[in-house]
């Protein structure tokens, strides 16, 4: 897929808050110049081209009484696929990478209750059978993070 100015536009738009209204798309496709319908057809697009892969609000589960926690796992790379399947499974698994490292597996749990967490990973180590290595936050730092389109 080729990105128009449009659909770069509408990429870095949507980085931004949403406004609080009924219908928030309309609010920024008026923004854009662009109807509402064409807006939606565009991230659709760009979505099953997978330009982007996910659309949705960030939530703050510490503030809400919940947690977050980095993990990491030392998957054998013949086992990657069938654990990452297993591991994203978990609802509480916000987003997975893999690196080039002996800890190949990172992922993020967000739990409802700062218990949730142990019982996440303990879940996950049963079903793949690998320690899941916990590293909770210590201090939160806000960067602000956004993809020029």
């Amino acid at each position: 897929m080729t990105l128009d100015d449009t659909d770069r536009a509408i990429l870095n738009r949507m980085q931004d808050d949403l406004p609080l209204t009924s219908h928030p798309y309309a609010a920024i496709a008026g923004e854009l110049g662009i109807t509402e319908a064409d807006l939606l057809t565009r991230l659709a697009l760009m979505k099953d081209a997978r330009v982007i892969t996910r659309f949705g609000p960030f939530f703050d589960a510490a503030a809400m009484g919940g947690a977050f926690c980095l993990c990491a796992m030392a998957v054998p790379p013949g086992d990657f696929e069938i654990v990452l399947t297993k591991v994203n499974a978990h609802a509480e698994v916000a987003h997975n990478y893999e690196r080039t490292h002996r800890l190949n597996m990172w992922f993020v749990l967000a739990t409802e209750t700062p218990e949730g967490i142990a019982t996440a990973a303990e879940a996950i180590e049963r079903e793949t059978g690998i320690a899941v290595l916990q590293f909770p936050k210590l201090q939160e730092f806000f960067i602000g993070f956004r993809v020029a389109a």
